[in-house]
């Protein structure tokens, strides 16, 4: 499920297959932009901003795309068989000589002047994975409506940008509080760690293939080369995983609470799942 790390790791193949290079081939499968053609103009950069991707074209153009829930981008060597779908669901294509990018699934493409971006990503809150974090603003944004229930106002990208339904379940698990929690009744400690934490979670998966919240991630502050130590949770840490676990209750239900033992439950809000430990976490629940 794409999040603000799967759309840093997609930015960073795009913008290593793309940039600097001249699109010798254009392709735009939606019916807006059927008739653009981007060939002869280069890729100057590909940018994530929170879970958007920004692709700026010479010319003072930028492609805009959102993955939401299942739209992926592969890199293919050229000539290279493509394999990331049936040919319906491909809604762009960017090639050069040496790599085609191709977009499948793709619920959003935009193309629009560069200077306009903020028309689409204006709104959003620090990235906890760009260079506008600041931790301070997200927690004021978080708390901002007390009532909210934690699980929505993590989501809610204006707050802070990057956080989808995986890390959301992870960190309410981590806050032992119920994604139903009003916001505002989290403790001032645990909702500032709530979002140190959330920095901590995706600055360690920005690299790794399989994301995961139960191994070691980054001190908070520390580079990306630096010291490892355990993630800090605002209350006792988890027991340790095994090693097949990578998350505590993200797509676990009925299975054994890492914490405590107690099954995993599930709830279905408008299509999109949540897994909470009814022993571990506070709060209401549906």
């Amino acid at each position: 499920m794409p999040e603000g790390d799967t759309v840093l790791q997609t930015a960073e193949r795009l913008h290593t297959a793309l940039a600097g290079q001249v699109l010798t081939h254009s392709d735009l499968r939606v019916p807006r932009l059927a008739t653009v053609d981007l060939t002869g103009r280069k890729v100057l950069d590909v940018t994530p901003r929170g879970k958007h991707l920004l692709t700026r074209i010479e010319g003072g153009l930028t492609l805009h795309s959102h993955l939401r829930m299942d739209g992926v981008w592969r890199v293919y060597a050229a000539g290279e068989r493509w394999r990331g779908g049936a040919a319906h669901q491909i809604r762009a294509v960017l090639g050069n000589e040496v790599h085609t990018a191709v977009g499948y699934r793709l619920p959003v493409l935009d193309l629009l002047r560069t200077r306009d971006e903020d028309k689409i990503v204006g709104h959003l809150g620090p990235d906890l994975l760009g260079p506008d974090w600041d931790a301070d603003t997200a927690l004021r944004n978080l708390l901002a409506d007390p009532d909210r229930p934690l699980g929505e106002a993590l989501l809610d990208q204006r707050n802070l940008a990057g956080i989808g339904n995986v890390f959301k379940c992870e960190l309410c698990f981590m806050a032992r509080a119920t994604p139903w929690l009003p916001v505002g009744a989290l403790p001032a400690t645990t909702a500032a760690r709530l979002v140190t934490t959330a920095k901590q979670l995706l600055e360690a998966n920005r690299d790794r293939p399989t994301r995961t919240t139960t191994g070691p991630t980054p001190a908070a502050g520390a580079s990306r080369t630096g010291t490892h130590t355990p993630a800090h949770t605002p209350t006792r840490a988890p027991t340790r995983a095994r090693p097949q676990e990578h998350l505590y209750v993200y797509g676990r239900e009925h299975r054994s609470c890492l914490r405590c033992g107690t099954p995993i439950r599930k709830a279905d809000e408008a299509g999109r799942p949540t897994y909470w430990c009814p022993r571990c976490q506070a709060g209401p629940t549906p």
